[in-house]
């Protein structure tokens, strides 16, 4: 390993160290009444989910992959200098739309009332009721109809149940990262978990910056992928949007840093909950092999971006050509194997995108990290000579997302 501590060149290198959230509280703090709110959209088994997830850390293990963990490196970060806490709180407060002051200081109380960066950092994630709240003698219950809470079990600070898809929130861009903003304001609220680690943490706390999550424009990482050091495929899906890709590209090209990007491909994607991101309907499996969802080949635009002759200008050409030789294209190969989600059967491929067959998360060239029940997909994959590191999904699949969807390289050997 080397001594960066971000570096991810590709999306196959082999992965040497990975960031997931193991879920907690967070996940099952809601009712089934609130899932828009907090946007999650199911009840889930906890200590399953958690077995499941144990189940996948592992694996990643076994192949030698360093495993660290969100909610750790945010209270480290948290703990590092006093000063932090307070940082942490302000931005906490600042995203989380309580408008009511009553309900404002007694939330802010509450977290400030934590005795370390664990523990904040869980309360936080977890999500408090009106019944956790400290309220002064007397409030009226007519004042706190305002703030639409007026039982003790009316959400006052939501819970985080999405975090275990630490994908999204960040980017890990060659030697740097990209701190997102996030298309809905609930998962937006997960940014500032990793802020705190990127800008406090004293390992990570000099990484270079290439996108801040307080530019307006949304971007999530699900859409973004890293094809080689000079290249990067971004989705312009629902969740990532023409203003962040253009963003994103001035700064790559133009912004301080030195970042190695030389050119940017965005794929546009159909917009809806079933496709969400790029890496829902097409991830990289190995040097010329990419699984995808045919029901995305209909309504595709593509675009390249490179940096213009001229101080701070940005190219951008529409390409009118097949998927498949833009990725060829892109990774350099004379062609590229495209694998379909579901063998391509419409009803196969339907069911088990919505399953994330096509959300792989490689752990090397041709080895790939996938959900065990997308058994129609696997077997394609299988029958294209990638190796297959099966996990259990009952529980996890029930967010709508995959091994790639949980986790976040820090570090992938070069290829």
């Amino acid at each position: 390993m080397n001594g960066n501590p971000i570096s991810v060149h590709s999306e196959i290198g082999p992965l040497k160290k990975v960031l997931l959230h193991r879920p907690g509280r967070d996940l099952v703090n809601n009712k089934a009444e609130e899932f828009d709110n907090v946007w999650i959209h199911d009840c889930f088994y906890l200590d399953y989910a958690q077995k499941e997830h144990d189940a996948f850390a592992q694996k990643l293990r076994d192949r030698g992959t360093e495993v660290v963990y969100l909610e750790d490196l945010a209270a480290q970060a948290i703990d590092s200098d006093p000063i932090v806490k307070t940082w942490f709180i302000d931005r906490a407060m600042a995203e989380s739309r309580i408008t009511l002051p009553v309900l404002q200081q007694a939330t802010r109380e509450r977290l400030e009332s934590t005795s370390n960066g664990s523990e904040l950092v869980q309360t936080y994630m977890g999500g408090l009721y009106l019944r956790d709240l400290d309220l002064p003698k007397g409030v009226s219950p007519l004042l706190l109809a305002d703030g639409k809470v007026t039982k003790p079990d009316d959400l006052v600070l939501l819970p985080l149940p999405a975090s275990y898809f630490t994908r999204d929130p960040m980017a890990s861009v060659g030697h740097g990262v990209l701190l997102h903003h996030m298309f809905h304001f609930q998962r937006d609220r997960e940014v500032i978990l990793y802020e705190a680690i990127f800008k406090f943490h004293p390992e990570y706390r000099e990484t270079p910056l290439w996108y801040s999550h307080d530019l307006p424009y949304c971007i999530e990482g699900g859409d973004v992928l890293n094809i080689n050091a000079r290249t990067l495929a971004i989705g312009l899906s629902e969740r990532t949007s023409s203003g962040a890709i253009d963003a994103l590209a001035h700064n790559i090209f133009w912004g301080p840093g030195e970042s190695e990007i030389e050119q940017i491909f965005a794929i546009n994607i159909p917009h809806g909950y079933a496709y969400m991101h790029l890496d829902t309907v097409c991830t990289q499996v190995d040097y010329d092999k990419f699984t995808v969802y045919p029901g995305i080949y209909d309504s595709m635009r593509m675009f390249r971006l490179t940096r213009g002759a001229v101080e701070g200008q940005v190219m951008t050409e529409e390409i009118d050509d097949s998927l498949a030789n833009v990725l060829a294209r892109a990774t350099g190969q004379s062609s590229v194997q495209l694998i379909e989600c579901g063998g391509g059967d419409p009803v196969e491929a339907s069911r088990e995108q919505w399953n994330d067959g096509s959300n792989t998360l490689a752990l090397a060239p041709g080895v790939a990290c996938v959900y065990e029940r997308n058994v129609v997909t696997n077997d394609e994959l299988y029958k294209a000579g990638v190796e297959l590191v099966t996990i259990p999904s009952e529980e996890l699949s029930r967010g709508r997302g995959g091994p790639r969807c949980m986790s976040m390289p820090f570090v992938r050997d070069e290829i």
